[in-house]
């Protein structure tokens, strides 16, 4: 390896967050294939988000034949942050071929981070013909999480677009009312991006606070 590239990559280790941040954009800027299992490996640790971004976008910049492989390795990792970053980067770099890897475990993960990223991940990775399956399957979480993570599965229902509207409106049929109030709110931004989201949680706390015999829903 280059020894200027080994001081980078040693680098991304410092303690200070600016040197980590300046390492990562100097690799990206002088890509290395030599570079992508540090890189990789410290997108798993690396605690600032804006220094994991700069690595994502490094791994970026090298052949998606070296990286891609790397990647997909991580998804099956025990530590959640290396799981939501591969997931991140392997959407950052858009190569269709690692469609398959976003398995439905990944999409259901226990970890709200992990299942968050899992969803923006299928919404740019899944060719066309999978996209109403993706949809079925991404209205198993509904209801679930803060309003963060209910957001974020709207937002990435919203961008399959109309293949997720009668998958919704299977939804509006559940039994459990968050569900319910949930698969409303992301009908609206479904017909209307700019419809407020904030609503249609609160209803959903309510109704699930009285019960399925409270308010109509």
């Amino acid at each position: 390896m280059n020894p200027q590239v080994r001081r980078l990559l040693d680098a991304l280790g410092a303690a200070a967050t600016s040197t980590r941040l300046q390492a990562a954009l100097a690799v990206g800027t002088h890509p290395d294939p030599d570079a992508v299992d540090v890189l990789v490996a410290r997108c798993a640790v690396e605690p600032d988000f804006f220094v994991r971004d700069m690595l994502t976008w490094a791994l970026t910049r090298l052949p998606k034949a070296i990286t891609v492989p790397r990647l997909l390795a991580e998804l099956g990792s025990e530590h959640a942050q290396a799981r939501s970053q591969a997931l991140h980067t392997l959407s950052k770099i858009g190569d269709g071929d690692a469609w398959p890897a976003v398995t439905p475990s990944l999409l259901r993960d226990p970890d709200d981070e992990v299942a968050r990223t899992a969803w923006r991940a299928a919404v740019v990775l899944a060719p066309a013909g999978e996209r109403k399956a993706l949809a079925e399957e991404l209205t198993t979480q509904l209801g679930r999480g803060d309003r963060h993570v209910r957001l974020s599965l709207s937002q990435a229902l919203v961008a399959l677009g109309e293949v997720a509207e009668p998958v919704l409106r299977g939804a509006l049929a559940s039994a459990d009312p968050a569900v319910r109030a949930h698969a409303r709110a992301t009908e609206r931004l479904l017909h209307d991006p700019d419809a407020a989201f904030d609503p249609a949680v609160d209803e959903a706390k309510r109704v699930f606070t009285l019960g399925p015999d409270g308010p109509a829903c």
